[in-house]
């Protein structure tokens, strides 16, 4: 049957015609969208009729940047972003302790740097109040772990343990571990203790949460940024169990260095191969590896990410891979078809990361590729130039940059750095094309979140006046059209995913608010009417006007 859904303001995605009235769906396709008369027409007369009432009909969003099994994870752990104070992450933790004394370990996530003294946090801190069991508990940004006593024994780290490739175990005067572990350290003992712990029932269900708090929020396809081999065996099983997804998810391997390059060679192999086995699977269309994704440096808050200059305390991170480490790595995934994904936050990893797609270039030659730069938070504006001269996308997460956290942020870069971060402006004005994502769960998931700050520079999590440079903000249009079919394109996703456009897949999306007309502070309390993937309701509100 054919289904005109209209009254509404539909937005297409389409750049020479981005505003309709209606659209029909029939056998999960799109029909016909424009206006409400040429569509009923297109429809006849015998096609139900769906009166949404208002609000905002648009392609399904398209989330362009993700870690959906961690994702799943966090919404079980304690929630720590809004903790301001040491004192208050402690009693969250005693009494996720006390609800549930049986537990083998106590997981939090999203703890700030500004809440911790010194902004180093150490294991006694957590010790004075849960020290019978490991605590682990993840960074705002996930770049960092900061874990009790109990948790550094439960995973082997003593005075001899030495720092992996890429990543420090942070150390007191004595050489003692303090509790803090950053980057690839966190990796390789936070991360793996934890997996260790953890079943394939655990991660069926983690990603079965990021499914279901995705589809509740608009989003029909995704881009998982760091997958290895644990989430591609949780995807082959959801595959095998239902043949399908929820929705398409795309993937990037994550590559991390090792100091080999025999075994950085071999960890390409590896990521073409898992790609080659899943395109051979029934409902291989439902989940693709794209690319491969290099962390080329840490993050600005733990003074991590690579910065041109010091920071303002002196500390000048290098790199988690150089360029001469990294390039044979490209060179070889590009060779796969592999497209590259590089993590770059400072202004000089962002300079790696071209170089990187350069050199692709010239040793395999030209062919259409899609590389793309994840975060971009401190950028020249001759990396900006240099990006819309290579074709490369800016992968950006506005809820990164919500007023309520950046306190750190601006402290640890000061000066004139601290006001020329996240240019939106500066890469539309270069004709870059910007995909936004919002790098959950490093970030807050909800879409409309992430649109409200891209509109406004204000806070999300903090609504008030306070805004980091709206002269910055994208359009009702811009915004829309990053969160749809930019992050399509971006993330290797045809067949009309993220427009809505003859012939293309019903991925949709209906939000009881309009951008467009609406004052943007409603989208703080936004509601999805319904989500749509393949012309069928997979997820409605209970006061929808639409039937699933």
């Amino acid at each position: 049957m054919t289904t005109v859904y209209e009254n509404a303001a539909v937005f297409t995605g389409d750049q020479h015609a981005p505003i309709g009235e209606a659209v029909a769906v029939d056998s999960g396709r799109i029909l016909a969208v424009g206006e409400a008369s040429a569509v009923l027409e297109i429809a006849g007369d015998s096609a139900q009729r769906i009166d949404l009432e208002g609000g905002l009909l648009a392609p399904g969003f398209v989330e362009g940047h993700t870690h959906m099994m961690m994702l799943g994870q966090t919404l079980d752990k304690v929630q720590l972003r809004d903790c301001t104070s040491l004192e208050e992450i402690q009693e969250r933790l005693a009494l996720k302790r006390q609800e549930q004394p049986e537990a083998p370990c106590v997981l939090g996530s999203g703890w700030m740097f500004d809440a911790i003294p010194g902004e180093r946090p150490t294991a006694d801190m957590i010790d004075e109040v849960v020290s019978d069991v490991p605590v682990l508990l993840d960074s705002n940004d996930v770049h960092s772990a900061w874990v009790n006593t109990a948790a550094l024994e439960a995973m082997g780290i003593t005075e001899a343990t030495p720092n992996p490739h890429g990543g420090e175990i942070v150390r007191n005067g004595q050489g003692q571990a303090t509790g803090f572990l950053l980057e690839n350290a966190a990796i390789e003992y936070a991360w793996s203790y934890l997996e260790s712990v953890t079943t394939d029932e655990d991660r069926d269900r983690f990603l079965d949460s990021a499914f279901r708090v995705y589809l509740e929020n608009g989003v029909t396809s995704a881009t998982d940024m760091a997958v290895g081999e644990t989430e591609a065996a949780t995807f082959r099983r959801r595959l095998e169990r239902d043949g399908r997804l929820p929705f398409p998810v795309t993937a990037h391997w994550l590559l991390r260095p090792t100091g080999d390059p025999t075994r950085d060679l071999a960890a390409v192999a590896r990521a073409a191969e898992v790609r080659d086995q899943f395109a051979d699977l029934a409902g291989s269309e439902w989940f693709r590896i794209v690319g491969v994704k290099f962390i080329l440096d840490g993050v600005i808050d733990a003074c991590t990410a690579a910065m041109r200059d010091p920071y303002v305390d002196g500390t000048h991170a290098g790199p988690i891979w150089s360029f001469e480490s990294a390039a044979p790595v490209a060179v070889a995934a590009d060779a796969h078809g592999l497209e590259l994904a590089m993590h770059a936050i400072g202004d000089h990893a962002s300079e790696i990361a071209l170089d990187l797609v350069a050199e692709c270039v010239r040793v395999n030659g030209p062919r259409i590729r899609s590389p793309r730069i994840e975060h971009l938070e401190s950028v020249t504006d001759e990396t900006i130039a240099r990006m819309a001269g290579l074709g490369v996308v800016a992968s950006m997460q506005p809820v990164h940059c919500d007023p309520a956290i950046m306190g750190n942020w601006m402290t640890v870069l000061g000066g004139q750095r601290a006001e020329s971060g996240f240019p939106w402006q500066k890469f539309r004005k270069a004709g870059v094309h910007i995909a936004l994502g919002t790098d959950a769960p490093t970030a807050p998931h909800q879409m409309s979140h992430n649109l409200f700050i891209a509109l406004t520079t204000r806070s999300a999590l903090e609504p008030g006046d306070s805004s980091y440079h709206p002269e910055r903000a994208f359009t009702p249009a811009q915004a829309l059209g990053a969160l749809t079919h930019t992050s399509a394109l971006a993330g290797g996703f045809a067949d009309g995913i993220g427009r809505i456009t003859p012939g293309g897949r019903a991925n949709l999306v209906v939000l009881d608010v309009d951008p467009f007309s609406d004052d943007q502070d409603r989208l703080l309390e936004a509601q999805v009417r319904a989500t749509f993937v393949d012309g069928e309701v997979v997820w409605r509100n209970t006061d929808s006007v639409v039937d699933g």
